[in-house]
């Protein structure tokens, strides 16, 4: 009965007589997607096993290799990993998801899909199918063999009707009309399809009686009446609802699932993700319940955010939300927020869980540019705890649009959609390594075996820690002459004074001094973009900066020349319109200043651009063709380490993994110009380019359902590249005491920012958060904490971490690879802990190598 019900349905739908719009060219396009995507899916034989685990009884044995066994479940698509070392089994959903007592409908399909794909409709607004209700339970599955492992292609969606493409309101007076117009049993259906609202004066569709016979009956019935597409859009102004043209919603993806030595790599690929045009998809999430842990279970779920972070298995945080991190930061093409936001960026490509004895860690080869990681604790939707990413597939922006005095917004989206596929490595750690120290150092060894961090540093020469400065040259600033105003450069630090401080520093005692100079070249710290540089007179010209390059190097210092690549921070010599990147409205991508004090962009000041990444490799050309006459061996990259963004211009897109390449072969241009590079941040796909990073994340966004802040990035990077924080000056930090303590918990060098000026010439200026940076204000404290920072860590310089921990609440160790061990306790009191006491706001050494 309901293979012949589904063959008429489909029948109706291959001759245009569902529900009317076969008078709309819109509908015929769906209906011929919809056929389309039908034809593209042909239903596969069932598989061969090749084994077989008495532990898996209702799984076929797929590959297999010296590690790993590979399984799946033909009917719901679900699969396991069998590890033969421990004979651990991770499974790609919830042995008991049936059973959840939390979860309940959509929610408890989800906990058997392994895919779940977000959609727009014609609205914008955004709907969800997944691999298990949308595709298994109607046996739309197939499955092929391929080397190593395995194919899924799931089609989403039948080519029939439901209650949801019938019109969702009714006027009283298009009731009585298509009443008029039916037999009988016509208006018997319409009757029961639709209740009468007399407060809202309308027939309000009744969905739980629109199934089975009554269903079929409720679309005769509009069809009968004559019903058009025409009808339902006017019916939706009258009454002001919106709704989907009535069409088919069928889609198709793949997944595969392959073995590589002790891994798992699942990849969707991007090109076999199809839907009806009308219908564009947004995001795909992929095996949201990977390795999930039950509601009883110990242990902790890894998420990259800034330095690292754990969060504990239901740890009872029920109130707060799912942690959600865009990979990278924002997009700053896309609509910005207007006001500032507290939190770290995710800059590695990671994630993971952590049981007893056992854990996996996630590495997102392909497609991180446009991944967001997601995770969340038992007792909310389900009784789980989790973690998986999700892909942008395509973005969505608004259109307003005004007409005869009203207003109307839009949908927008983005041209193409991704043009990269989306595969996770899930590796899987035992014993010691199934810990975030274990993960952190399985991490940096797959970015040492894929080129992705720079060699080694021991044997580099370097014996004391680094200490990082940063020194603004210049900025702009109103003045008046009789009244009239004008914008001039301010001198803040000369090329001759910074010699002075570096002078100054080094009686102090302050050695390996790597020194960012900001506000050099094109009107200072806000300079005009570097398609040409000319060096600013007010601090000296370019043979001030020559002098300066010279004297460096006599001193041993590390002189990085700051340059902003991907911003335009002031209009002057670009061209918005033609070297911005686009919103996807259609207009150049601008941000305005924050203010501080208001904690939101001040859109009473100038905007900056966003430069389109199609100008990078332009201005990269110039930039190291000016900068050979300098003699400088390092240049400092201020937003390339940092941002990654796109350009939704028409027919000449570039989406952000296209940005990505971009970036990369930036850098490498750089790199093969002999030119050591800083950079803020410090973006995964960077780091194989850099000598240092400043502004490292020391922390995680302390979001509420976090439990633990670790220092992932650090045991990751250590040794390969040098890092700090933030300036100590301009943070948050108001106790001297702790920062010392994090930079030797963390392994990081100290860093300020100074000007050679008094603090006052930075007042009425756009440069108010430079409000406490003259450097003979701090020069002293910058060498005491120098001093006692580069005491410890000078003995493990170019040393990796290669354990951490924490040992109580606000006492953590952490060990360096000569086994030197410092213990620092953030708390204001002594603690003794293993016989040890460490003094409050103090620390102890020990291992050292003698």
């Amino acid at each position: 009965m309901r293979m012949a019900r589904n063959a008429i349905l489909s029948a109706f739908l291959a001759t245009g007589l569902l529900v009317a719009g076969c008078s709309s060219s819109g509908t015929a396009n769906q209906a011929e997607d919809a056929q389309q995507l039908e034809a593209a899916f042909v239903q596969g034989k069932a598989l061969n096993a090749s084994f077989t685990d008495a532990r898996l009884a209702d799984m076929k044995g797929i590959a297999e290799n010296e590690r790993l066994r590979l399984f799946i479940n033909e009917e719901t698509g679900a699969i396991a990993v069998l590890n033969k070392s421990g004979g651990e089994v991770w499974h790609s959903n919830p042995l008991e998801a049936e059973a959840d007592p939390v979860a309940t409908g959509v929610n408890k399909g989800l906990l058997s899909s392994q895919l779940k794909i977000d959609y727009y409709n014609s609205f914008g607004q955004v709907n969800s199918i997944n691999t298990f209700l949308d595709s298994a339970l109607y046996e739309q599955v197939k499955y092929e063999t391929i080397d190593s492992g395995v194919k899924v292609t799931y089609k989403f969606g039948k080519a029939e009707r439901s209650a949801m493409d019938l019109p969702l309101m009714l006027s009283m007076t298009r009731f009585d009309e298509l009443s008029g117009k039916l037999d009988k049993a016509g208006q018997r259906a319409l009757r029961i399809g639709y209740t009468k609202n007399e407060d809202k004066a309308v027939y309000a569709r009744n969905d739980q009686a629109l199934n089975g016979l009554q269903l079929d009956r409720a679309f005769k019935a509009f069809e009968d009446a004559g019903y058009t597409q025409e009808d339902l859009e006017k019916d939706m102004a009258e009454l002001n609802f919106s709704q989907d043209s009535p069409a088919p919603r069928i889609f198709l993806a793949s997944i595969e699932y392959k073995l590589d030595a002790d891994c798992l790599v699942v990849r969707v690929p991007s090109q076999e993700i199809q839907s009806p045009s009308e219908y564009p998809v947004s995001n795909v999430s992929m095996l949201s319940f990977f390795g999930a842990a039950g509601s009883k279970e110990k242990g902790s779920i890894f998420v990259p955010d800034g330095s690292g972070a754990l969060i504990s298995f239901n740890n009872g945080k029920t109130k707060y939300p799912a942690y959600q991190q865009a990979v990278y930061g924002n997009d700053q093409a896309m609509e910005r927020v207007e006001n500032a936001v507290n939190e770290q960026t995710v800059r590695l490509p990671v994630f993971g869980m952590i049981r007893d004895g056992n854990a996996f860690l996630g590495i997102i080869e392909e497609g991180a540019p446009v991944a967001t990681i997601n995770a969340d604790i038992s007792g909310k939707l389900n009784s789980y705890n989790y973690v998986y990413p999700t892909f942008n597939v395509t973005n969505k922006g608004e259109l307003t649009l005004q007409a005869n005095g009203s207003e109307r917004t839009l949908p927008k989206f983005q041209e193409q959609p991704m043009k990269s596929d989306f595969t996770v490595r899930y590796a899987f750690l035992t014993g010691e390594s199934a810990s975030y120290q274990g993960m952190a150092e399985y991490y940096r060894q797959y970015l040492e075996r894929q080129d992705g961090l720079p060699a080694p540093k021991k044997g580099s020469g370097d014996s004391e820690l680094p200490f990082y400065v940063q020194v603004v040259g210049s900025i702009a600033k109103q003045k008046h002459f009789v009244g009239v105003p004008y914008m001039t450069l301010e001198p803040l630090t000369t090329f001759k004074q910074t010699q002075e401080m570096i002078s100054e520093m080094k009686k102090l005692g302050i050695a390996n001094i790597k020194l960012r100079y900001a506000g050099w070249f094109n009107g200072g710290l806000d300079h005009k973009v570097p398609d040409d540089l000319s060096v600013d007179n007010a601090i000296g010209g370019a043979k001030g900066l020559r002098s300066l390059a010279l004297f460096a190097k006599e001193q041993g210092v590390d002189l990085y020349p700051d340059v902003a690549i991907l911003t335009a921070h002031t209009g002057k010599g670009f061209d918005e319109k033609e070297e911005a990147s686009r919103s996807l409205r259609g207009v150049p991508s601008s941000f305005y200043p924050l203010d501080l004090a208001l904690g939101r962009r001040d859109r009473s000041k100038s905007p900056s651009y966003v430069v389109s990444p199609r100008r990078v490799g332009t201005y990269v050309d110039a930039i190291l063709k000016d900068m050979e006459g300098f003699n400088t061996d390092g240049i400092s990259l201020r937003d390339m380490g940092d941002k990654l963004n796109s350009d939704f211009r028409k027919n000449k897109q570039i989406d952000r993994t296209e940005s990505e390449d971009i970036s990369t072969q930036a850098l490498n241009k750089i790199r093969e110009a002999n030119l050591n590079i800083l950079a803020e941040g410090g973006n995964a796909y960077t780091l194989p380019y850099l000598s240092d990073i400043t502004n490292a994340p020391l922390t995680n966004s302390r979001y509420k359902l976090e439990d633990q802040e670790i220092p992932f990035f650090q045991m990751v990077i250590r040794g390969n590249i040098n890092y700090t924080g933030s300036p100590y000056n301009l943070t948050s930090y108001t106790n001297v005491r702790q920062y010392i303590l994090k930079c030797l918990e963390y392994g990081s060098g100290v860093y300020f920012e100074w000007i050679h000026a008094p603090n006052y010439k930075v007042k009425d200026t756009e440069f108010s958060n430079l409000y406490a940076v003259n450097y003979e204000q701090w020069l002293e404290q910058a060498a005491s904490i120098y001093a006692e920072v580069n005491g410890v860590l000078s003995k493990v310089q170019n040393e990796r971490i290669v354990a951490h921990e924490k040992l109580a609440e606000g006492l953590f160790k952490t060990v360096y690879e000569s086994g030197t061990y410092v213990i620092v306790n953030y708390n204001a009191t002594n603690t003794t802990i293993n016989g040890i006491t460490i003094e409050a706001e103090g620390y102890v050494t020990g291992g050292e190598q003698s």
